[in-house]
């Protein structure tokens, strides 16, 4: 078999759309609210990004901070049943407000077209799930993003990340030769976990993700010393989840994606 690249598999929030992953962060801290009137900070929401949403608040109940106020407002640890009751108010909340950022990253589009034109499938992966995914995938097609696959958190029932099933199963349905000829990219470590376990490359995005947590006017405002330190600091978290290069943006992509390609011709496999 060639070994050349066959597919790249990219996350959604902070990585293809909404430039620093407002969409699902905001609406944690209101779902929380809304059900049990629990406050809840937008970098705790942060802090399990990456998960499906069920997966993500029971995270979330289970930081130890969250939990100790928990106890204290209600008595008890969370339970399953109040997941399931945040869980059911954060989807209608989802589903409304997922369109309001669902701008492409700026550079995401020519480098998908890049992509395609060296002849690679284009994947997809998320933790959002399915009734969410479909308001999403509506305005990102009228945007210009229409992947060749889309595998949700809900999709599945082995579950989502950090396990390598929505990831492999996106090999399926593209019929990729071997998943040592798939790019996995996110700007997560549950995403980069998600590559790993199924044998894929990983690629971190640094800038545009979650944890830099900037939005794109903040981003644009900022010096070049806040972008180093920010660069410095999720890149760390990146590469210490494992993942084998890490870029700014999707924007930036290409030159990487030739590395890999001269590490899989000299028999390198990740």
């Amino acid at each position: 078999m060639q070994a050349k690249l066959e597919a790249v598999i990219f996350d959604w929030a902070g990585t293809i759309v909404d430039f620093g992953s407002f969409a699902p962060t905001q609406i944690f801290v209101d779902a929380f609210r809304q059900a049990f009137r629990f406050d809840l900070s937008l970098a705790e929401a942060r802090g399990p990004m990456g998960l499906g949403k069920w997966q993500h608040i029971e995270a979330l109940g289970r930081d130890a901070q969250i939990d100790a106020r928990w106890r204290a407002q209600f008595g008890r640890a969370m339970s399953n049943e109040d997941i399931d009751h945040i869980y059911r108010t954060f989807l209608p909340l989802q589903a409304e407000r997922v369109a309001a950022h669902a701008d492409l990253i700026p550079g995401a589009l020519e480098a998908v077209d890049a992509l395609r034109r060296r002849g690679l499938k284009i994947g997809s992966t998320t933790g959002y799930p399915r009734q969410v995914m479909e308001k999403l995938l509506d305005v990102a097609a009228r945007n210009g993003y229409a992947p060749d696959c889309v595998v949700c958190a809900d999709d599945l029932a082995a579950g989502s990340r950090p396990g390598p099933w929505m990831a492999l199963q996106c090999v399926q349905d593209l019929a990729i030769g071997a998943v040592s000829h798939c790019v996995k990219v996110d700007d997560t470590v549950p995403g980069i976990a998600e590559g790993l376990n199924a044998g894929m490359w990983t690629v971190g995005v640094a800038l545009s993700g979650s944890p830099a947590g900037m939005t794109l006017d903040e981003y644009r405002a900022a010096s070049p010393e806040k972008l180093n330190g920010v660069r410095e600091r999720v890149g760390t978290e990146l590469r210490a989840a494992g993942a084998h290069h890490v870029v700014d943006s999707v924007a930036d992509l290409a030159h990487v994606l030739d590395r890999i390609e001269q590490q899989l011709a000299a028999g390198v496999r990740p």
